[in-house]
């Protein structure tokens, strides 16, 4: 209890006086601690509450209402004592820590740390309790993956993602896992970089077009399947086709945007409607340019946004989709991202499948 009071009188000393300390443990707090830490804090006891460990980040809630936390904050806001509805919750709670099946995804990144993925992570979670599923991540280092082990680290993969990011470094490995997906049917999700990596990947390997690039990456290029367009909407709300001169300035669209989805396709089944907003983060756009050379060989664009390129998807496949936008950052646990259920709702197919 020593640090919880010195804790408190730290903060007296500034002119903040608690009246709640939720205590961080691995167990529950023993009566005696707590009256303990009521009368040394001068704190009421039943504003003492216990955050224990928990199996998931998504069963905290639920400890804290049992632990009665909104009685004193009601009674701290001159409310009411009230009670959640937390069934929906306490389900999708359960599923995450009891799920009924498994789904395995190979997640194709460069970044070493798993923290800069995190909202993309919370998203499969979600995914998967809605799914009744746990989803089970196997890291690929996307610069270690070649031609002599793709085999062995994507065989038996349930589905392959690739996530967004900046830069060239590891885009190889990228480009050979989304091939891999391609040509062996395997359910794949492509996000940000890894929609526009998609879309080099087939028109290099499909199309023929070998020097297919990213300005990005070459901005010499004499095939910019994606560019850096000068403005991106303007004022008739039309994509801008020029090229810009420099990657350096205010040039990234972000934040929310429309997407307008093509009758009959993946993407439009996922959504169940015909335009939806999600987020964006990113600087290059795919080409308008080779749109029907793309769609000549069953790589559809699905999406538009004003004019630009926001989804493609393989029509001779059973589920590839790569979007533009970052649907995890949309994600709730109650409320989880379509497209990114639906990746997860067709891996488990794959996987009964097969």
């Amino acid at each position: 209890t020593k640090p919880t009071q010195h804790s408190v009188q730290e903060f007296r000393r500034i002119g903040l006086t608690p009246n709640m300390l939720v205590c961080r443990s691995e167990k529950r707090l023993p009566h005696g601690l707590k009256q303990k830490l009521a009368l040394s804090c001068d704190v009421e006891y039943d504003s003492i509450i216990d955050a224990t460990d928990a199996k998931t980040i998504y069963e905290v809630p639920l400890k804290f209402l049992e632990d009665h936390i909104l009685r004193p904050i009601a009674y701290q806001f001159r409310m009411d004592d009230f009670k959640p509805d937390m069934k929906e919750w306490r389900r999708l709670t359960k599923r995450i820590i009891e799920p009924i099946h498994s789904v395995e995804i190979a997640f194709v990144g460069k970044y070493a740390s798993q923290e800069s993925y995190k909202s993309l992570l919370e998203a499969l979670i979600h995914a998967g309790a809605w799914s009744n599923a746990k989803v089970k991540i196997r890291w690929i280092d996307s610069e270690e993956l070649n031609p002599n082990n793709i085999d062995e680290k994507l065989s038996d993969a349930d589905g392959i993602l690739v996530p967004g990011g900046f830069g060239e470094r590891g885009i190889a490995g990228k480009m050979l896992a989304i091939r891999y997906a391609r040509e062996n049917k395997v359910v794949f999700h492509g996000i940000c970089l890894g929609m526009q990596l998609s879309v080099i990947e087939f028109s290099r390997n499909v199309l023929g077009i070998s020097d297919a690039n990213s300005q990005e990456f070459d901005s010499e290029t004499a095939n910019p399947v994606i560019y850096l367009i000068d403005e991106f909407i303007d004022q008739n709300g039309t994509a801008q086709i020029r090229t810009h001169t420099s990657p350096l300035g205010g040039t990234m669209r972000l934040g929310e945007y429309e997407c307008i989805i093509s009758e009959g396709t993946k993407l439009r089944a996922a959504y169940g409607e015909e335009k939806v907003y999600e987020r964006h983060r990113h600087r290059f756009e795919g080409n308008n340019k080779y749109i029907d050379q793309l769609k000549e060989k069953g790589l559809i664009v699905s999406g538009k946004s004003k004019g630009l390129m926001e989804a493609v998807e393989l029509v001779d496949h059973p589920w590839f989709v790569a979007v533009q936008f970052h649907p995890e950052f949309t994600s709730r646990l109650q409320e989880p991202n379509k497209i990114i259920l639906a990746f997860i709702e067709n891996a488990i197919k794959a996987k009964q499948e097969k």
